[in-house]
């Protein structure tokens, strides 16, 4: 029977949680199909990867995955201030805005909307969270 190594490509059904149980993605919801990746192309968060390694065809387990080897810890340096004329009119706060940086699109939360500026957070939704998967593996190939 096949295992997964660090360079297999694999398909798995997953379900990820916080600590509190609350399902934040998962590719078993109706009209969603297993994820098929290959492992050491950076796809994939780094403790979901070294997860996977070792599984053969059939497995299921559940993985609990640090925030180090996840999305991160929370950077307080993330949260910063915008002038109010830098983001959309009417925003509010728990809106969730896209921005180009040097990297490329990426998306902010607003924090708190004051009179000239908006707090925004730049970290990950899921930085500085500790995160648990129920992995079973579909197919290596």
């Amino acid at each position: 029977m096949k295992k997964v190594l660090n360079d297999s490509t694999v398909t798995v059904h997953y379900t990820g949680k916080l600590e509190d149980g609350t399902i934040f993605d998962t590719s078993l919801a109706e009209g969603r199909e297993p994820l098929t990746t290959t492992l050491g192309q950076g796809q994939l968060i780094k403790g979901f990867e070294s997860g996977l390694v070792d599984m053969l065809e059939g497995d299921k387990k559940t993985i609990e995955i640090e925030s180090v080897d996840a999305y991160g810890d929370h950077v307080e340096d993330m949260i910063i201030e915008v002038g109010k004329d830098k983001v959309p009119e009417g925003v509010e706060v728990g809106q969730v805005l896209q921005t180009v940086g040097p990297m490329g699109p990426s998306f902010v939360k607003v924090m708190e909307v004051k009179d000239d500026v908006v707090v925004i957070d730049a970290n990950h939704p899921l930085a500085g969270k500790k995160l648990i998967f129920d992995l079973e593996v579909v197919s290596i190939s």
